[in-house]
């Protein structure tokens, strides 16, 4: 993957945690100054990235769309189950990445979807293991295995760019 392919993904995960209220505006618009430099360009991109940390929690709503439709990046509906399954993508990566525990991705979804998400329920179940570690047999270590092969399951799903 080049540096430009993965700036759009960075860009549309941004996108998509931004949508579920993971990350501020304020990301987003550092993820486009992110893309910017990995050689992406259009005109709305550049007004999103040319947003200020006051400006982005109030212009980032109308600015992200045509940015990444101008990229043929994807945006879902809001609340959508395509926009959720996004997000959990884009956090299953980012624990990939070791930018979350294995807890926390499994907390997030957990306290997010509950078990009613079927692509997380899996995640949701190990989150009540961690929960009931004292009293049986598991170790953190199995259920953070349990959870890093759950995160791979799910950003093994396809990803789309355009």
């Amino acid at each position: 993957m080049t540096s430009a392919e993965a700036a759009a993904l960075a860009l549309q995960d941004h996108a998509a945690l931004w949508r579920m209220g993971e990350v501020g505006a304020a990301d987003v618009v550092s993820s486009a100054c992110d893309a910017l430099v990995a050689g992406l360009d259009c005109p709305a991109l550049r007004i999103l990235a040319a947003c200020t940390r006051a400006e982005a929690d109030y212009d980032v709503h109308d600015l992200l769309p045509p940015a990444l439709a101008e990229l043929g990046l994807v945006l879902h509906p809001a609340g959508s189950r395509t926009a959720q399954e996004a997000g959990v993508r884009a956090l299953a990566a980012r624990t990939l990445a070791g930018e979350l525990t294995p807890r926390e991705l499994a907390f997030r979804i957990h306290q997010r979807f509950g078990h009613g998400l079927p692509s997380t329920e899996r995640l949701a179940e190990l989150d009540d293991e961690y929960d009931f570690l004292e009293y049986g047999d598991g170790t953190p270590a199995q259920v953070d295995a349990d959870v890093l092969a759950e995160a791979l399951r799910i950003t093994a799903a396809v990803r789309p760019l355009a």
